[in-house]
């Protein structure tokens, strides 16, 4: 797959995770679905970052792709945690949440962060791609799409 396609198929994969995942009532085959495209995800990231990695764009971007990663690998530890209903019955008194539920918590918070982050690494990796970063527009103007040129992607 090129990588202008992984990195704008990564965005698609977590957004239909976010759905999987918000279905009420949610039957044994949306679980391994969810934990199978979360796989998936852990796996388009690191090809994501691998790729980057060997590109020349900015070091900005590749940190993000890096990060990207690893809290890809953040969010599928603690989904196995979750899988296996670990702590389930240790409550923090002071905030009277469970130890699971804060565990939930940060599986889905770090979700929401790689989603953005996928998000802006296929922006800025399309506009390095496209050189768009060293031209400059008018204040106020939002120019047209440039037509691609025959045999242009």
């Amino acid at each position: 797959m090129k990588l202008w396609a992984s990195l704008y198929a990564m965005i698609w994969i977590v957004l239909i995770e976010f759905l999987l995942a918000m279905t009420p009532g949610g039957s044994s085959v949306l679980i391994y679905l969810h934990i199978i495209l979360g796989i998936v995800i852990t796996g388009i990231a690191f090809y994501n970052f691998s790729n980057i990695r060997n590109t020349r764009i900015a070091g900005r971007v590749k940190r993000i792709a890096q990060a990207s990663f690893n809290i890809s690998v953040m969010v599928a530890i603690l989904g196995f945690l979750l899988f296996f209903g670990i702590g389930r019955a240790l409550v923090i008194p002071l905030i009277n949440v469970s130890v699971y539920g804060l565990i939930h918590f940060f599986h889905v918070f770090s979700s929401f962060a790689i989603i953005t982050q996928a998000a802006a690494i296929a922006i800025a990796h399309d506009m390095w791609e496209d050189r768009e970063f060293a031209e400059e527009t008018e204040p106020g103007v939002v120019p047209p799409m440039p037509v691609p040129q025959k045999g242009e992607r």
